[in-house]
């Protein structure tokens, strides 16, 4: 027996932001990064937020979150004492804020209500138990996986992602097709998490090339955003796979934005994992679902089509391969990579890839990109 919820309530569309209206006597704690902190948006926010309440600003949030970070926003927390916690911004201010909550409340610290806002169509913290924080001194990011790291609330309002440049638009877009793929063909995937992630790869690929090359385009942010919280029910039930488990390491040895991480490897890993029959058969069933292959293909054809559109849509978006290998030979390091790919091995998420690797099959994967 399996079990299947969504805890978190979801407000999603247009001026669904405008719902922060409705606290009122409350202490209020905003997480966010410095460059939203001085941004309209969050200051339209402040102002909606009744009088009634007490707001506070903390801004000391930084790229790929580290265990001192979270150290320091627990103080920050525990010195203001908020009702309510609002985390808002991309990846890293969400996690940052959930590992911050928690650990708070490891000490006796507890807060009422957790409230997240994202501001990029990516990671879909906003509904995932997953909290990834960088441990500088050993570099890995460690991810925590706990029910109470789950937001209360979560708001998907498009307006809040239209001046996120292309660069980022198409590294988090990868991003939640990553997460989608890796669900589907999850060991722990199932027909709840299945059809979440099928419709997430379908919104990705419709809607990600639009908003890359029209930030303004409201319909496509807000697929977007519904892509992302969707892929992220479904890993947050099923799981994810290989491709997070060498990004995590790519990031925190390299610091490798994440979205980018997963597009240089994501395509790769499908080869991988087509030497099982399971997973060549869920990516043909993707294939023959979006329309790249007619109904009756064979699963090898299907999965080989899947992995070529794959890779189109990453270039289409501005990804381009060669100037990822660049940065990566610009540092290379075999030491590194055999660092990189036992740690890959012990990463929480590689436990549900459908074909466990070898240290030595890891590596080559790295050496591929």
């Amino acid at each position: 027996m399996r079990k299947f919820s969504i805890p978190t309530t979801i407000y999603s569309g247009n001026a669904s932001i405008d719902e922060l209206s409705s606290i009122v006597q409350s202490r209020i704690l905003i997480i966010c990064d410095q460059f939203l902190a001085g941004s309209e948006a969050l200051k339209r926010i402040v102002d909606q937020l009744s009088l009634e309440n007490q707001v506070d600003l903390y801004s000391d949030v930084t790229p790929d979150p580290s265990t001192d970070d979270v150290a320091k926003g627990v103080e920050a927390l525990a010195n203001f004492s908020p009702d309510v916690l609002i985390a808002y911004g991309g990846g890293s201010a969400l996690d940052l804020s959930k590992a911050v909550r928690f650990c708070a409340r490891e000490h006796g610290i507890e807060v009422a209500h957790f409230i997240a806002v994202p501001t990029t169509s990516g990671t879909g913290s906003e509904v995932t138990q997953i909290s990834v924080i960088l441990v500088s001194e050993h570099r890995v990011k460690v991810p925590l996986v706990d029910d109470a790291l789950l937001p209360d609330v979560a708001i998907l309002d498009p307006m809040q992602t239209v001046t996120v440049p292309p660069t980022v638009t198409a590294n988090t877009g990868i991003d939640v097709l990553t997460h989608a793929i890796e669900a589907m063909v999850s060991v722990d995937s199932d027909d709840f998490s299945n059809a979440l992630a099928e419709k997430a790869i379908t919104l990705v690929f419709k809607y990600l090339k639009p908003a890359y090359e029209d930030g303004n385009n409201l319909k496509a942010r807000q697929k977007l955003l519904n892509a992302s919280c969707l892929a992220g029910l479904a890993f947050n039930h099923a799981g994810l796979g290989l491709t997070h488990a060498i990004a995590h390491q790519l990031g925190a040895s390299l610091h490798i934005p994440h979205g980018l991480a997963n597009a240089l490897l994501l395509t790769e890993v499908m080869e991988y994992n087509c030497r099982c029959k399971r997973s060549e058969e869920t990516y043909a069933v993707i294939a023959r679902c979006l329309g790249f292959v007619p109904r009756h293909t064979d699963c090898r054809t299907g999965a080989k089509a899947l992995i070529k559109e794959t890779a189109a849509l990453i270039a289409s978006v501005g990804i381009s391969a060669t100037s990822a290998r660049l940065q990566l030979n610009h540092k290379h390091d075999h030491n590194l990579i055999d660092v990189m790919a036992q740690q890959a091995l012990g990463d929480i998420t590689i436990k549900t890839n459908p074909v466990k690797p070898s240290i030595d099959e890891i590596s080559q994967i790295l050496q591929a990109i």
